[in-house]
C-alpha cells in the first residue's frame, strides 16, 4: 500500500476505494501507519469531504475493527439511542426504563463525559455499587431478563474510532460532519441494535450551534443507519437552556428519579417521552402517537420507576439511594447565586454553565481526570422565568470553597435579563424518520 499516494489522492479531491480506506485504517490501528500520515488524511477529508460510498466504507471499516454485538436474539425489539451531548442531559436514565417497561430490549453502551457535556456512565457510577463493566454474557443476560442494561463502552468496540478520534482531537479535525457521523454511527452499528434513535442537539450548550447544522448531521447519520439496515430516526432538540434544573452527576440522578416519580419538569419530560416513543414505535411497529401513549402511561403508573430500580439493582447499584435520594453524598460547600438584576431571563449561555459545572468538579477536561459526583448546579429559574434582584437563580455545589467566587461570576455573566418575556421556542425542533 502506498500511503502517500492515498493521501495525495484524497488531497486532490478524488474518492478513495473500500480497499484503500480499509488498508489505511487497518495500518494506522496496527501501528504501521504513523500519526502524521493519518493526520494528513483526516485533514484532506476535512477540506474535501466524503462521497456517500466513502462514508459508508469508512463507517464499515471502523464498525468492524473490533467486536460487534449480536442482538439478533431480541429480534426487532432491540433499541439504542445516542445523544450528541448537552448540559443536564440525563435522558437515558428515564428513556431506558420507559422503553424496557413497554417491552423493548435496551442494550446500551455509553461513554464518560468530556468537557461541558456530561456522560451517562458518570451519572450511573454516582449510584454506589453500580457496575458499568460487564462481560458480554452478563450484559446480554440482564437485557434478556430485565429489558435494559447500560454499560461503559468496551475497549474492544470500534478501536479504530477511538484511535482516530484521539488524533482528531489534537489536529483540529473534530468539527467535520462526515467524520462526526461515521464516528457516532460506527459505534451504534457495532453495538448491534436494530432500532436507533439519535438525539442531535443544537445551541450554545451543544456541539452543533444551529438547528440547520443539527439537521444536516442527523440526515447524514440517518443515511448511514438505513444503509446498514437499521431503523433510524432523529430528534433535533434545543440546548440553549440546560435540560431540567440539575447539572452534575448525582444531582441529575436525583432529578431523573423525581421525573420517574411524576415531578413536573416540562422540558425534561417532553424530551424523554419524544425519544422513548420513537424507540417504541420502531421496535413494536406502531404509530408514534400510540407509542407515546404507552410511554406516558409507563411513567404515570410508576412501571418505569419500578423498571429503573430493577435495572440498577441488577448491575449492583444500591437502590436505597434511589428510594431515598437524600442518601446521596453532599458537597462540603454550596452557594446561592442571587440575581444581580430583575427581569425575564431572556438567554442562558449553556456552554458557560456547562463549563462552570466542570470547574466545580462535575466534569473533566482530560480523559484521566476524576469527577466529584455531588458537584454541580441546581437552577431555580430558567429561560422565560421572571426573577427579582436578590432572588436565588441557582445553587452551586463543590468540594472546594475557592471555586465558588469564580463560578458565581461566570454564572451571572451567562444570564441575560430583559424587560420583556422572550418568545417561547419549542424544545423539540424537528423529528426526522
Amino acid at each position: 500500500m502506498n500511503t502517500e499516494r492515498i493521501i495525495r489522492k484524497k488531497r486532490d479531491g478524488n474518492s478513495l476505494s473500500f480497499d484503500e480506506i480499509r488498508d489505511f485504517i487497518g495500518g494506522f490501528v496496527s501501528g504501521k501507519i504513523p500519526d502524521y500520515q493519518m493526520s494528513a488524511l483526516l485533514m484532506a477529508i476535512y477540506f474535501n469531504g466524503m462521497t456517500d460510498a466513502e462514508l459508508f466504507d469508512f463507517t464499515t471499516v471502523m464498525a468492524n475493527s473490533g467486536d460487534v454485538l449480536d442482538l439478533t436474539a431480541f429480534g426487532n425489539l432491540s433499541v439504542d439511542k445516542h445523544s450528541t451531548g448537552g448540559v443536564g442531559d440525563k435522558t437515558t436514565l428515564v428513556i431506558a426504563p420507559i422503553a424496557a417497561a413497554v417491552g423493548c430490549k435496551v442494550a446500551k453502551m455509553s461513554g464518560r463525559g468530556l468537557g461541558f457535556t456530561g456522560g451517562t456512565v458518570d451519572k450511573l457510577v454516582s449510584i454506589p455499587g453500580y457496575r458499568v463493566t460487564l462481560d458480554n454474557r452478563e450484559f446480554l443476560s440482564i437485557v434478556n431478563r430485565i429489558g435494559v442494561s447500560v454499560v461503559g463502552q468496551s475497549d474492544s468496540l470500534t478501536p479504530a474510532d477511538k484511535k482516530i478520534y484521539a488524533l482528531r482531537d489534537v489536529t483540529a479535525t473534530v468539527d467535520c460532519l462526515p467524520l462526526i457521523a461515521s464516528s457516532i454511527m460506527s459505534k451504534k452499528i457495532a453495538a448491534g441494535a436494530k432500532n436507533i434513535v439519535l438525539n442531535v442537539k443544537y445551541g450554545s450548550g451543544a456541539f452543533m450551534k444551529t438547528p440547520e447544522s443539527a439537521v444536516e448531521l442527523a440526515e447524514l447519520m440517518l443515511k448511514i443507519g438505513k444503509k446498514f439496515g437499521k431503523n433510524t430516526a432523529a430528534v433535533i432538540s434545543d440546548m440553549n437552556t440546560p435540560l431540567g434544573f440539575a447539572v452534575g452527576n448525582s444531582l441529575e440522578v436525583v432529578e431523573a428519579v423525581k421525573l420517574l416519580h411524576g415531578a413536573n419538569i416540562p422540558d425534561f419530560y417532553r424530551e424523554c417521552i419524544t425519544i422513548s416513543a420513537l424507540m417504541v414505535s420502531q421496535a413494536k411497529n406502531i404509530s408514534l402517537s400510540d407509542a407515546e401513549s404507552l410511554c406516558e402511561n409507563a411513567l404515570k403508573t410508576g412501571v418505569a420507576y419500578a423498571k429503573f430500580k430493577e435495572w440498577i439493582a441488577a448491575q449492583g447499584g444500591d437502590i436505597s439511594y434511589i428510594e431515598n435520594t437524600d442518601s446521596f453524598p453532599k458537597c462540603k460547600y454550596s452557594l446561592e447565586v442571587l440575581s444581580d438584576g430583575c427581569g425575564y431571563i431572556a438567554e442562558m449561555n449553556t456552554e458557560i454553565i456547562g463549563n462552570v459545572s466542570c470547574i466545580l468538579g462535575a466534569g473533566r477536561n482530560t480523559a484521566d481526570e476524576t469527577v466529584e459526583f455531588a458537584s454541580g448546579i441546581v437552577f431555580n429559574k430558567k429561560t422565560g422565568d421572571y426573577i427579582e434582584k436578590g432572588e436565588c437563580l441557582c445553587r452551586l455545589y463543590t468540594q472546594k470553597s475557592n471555586l465558588l467566587a469564580e463560578s458565581e461570576s461566570l454564572i451571572l455573566n451567562a444570564i441575560t435579563l430583559s424587560d420583556t418575556k422572550p418568545k417561547k421556542t419549542p424544545q423539540i425542533y424537528k423529528i426526522i424518520v
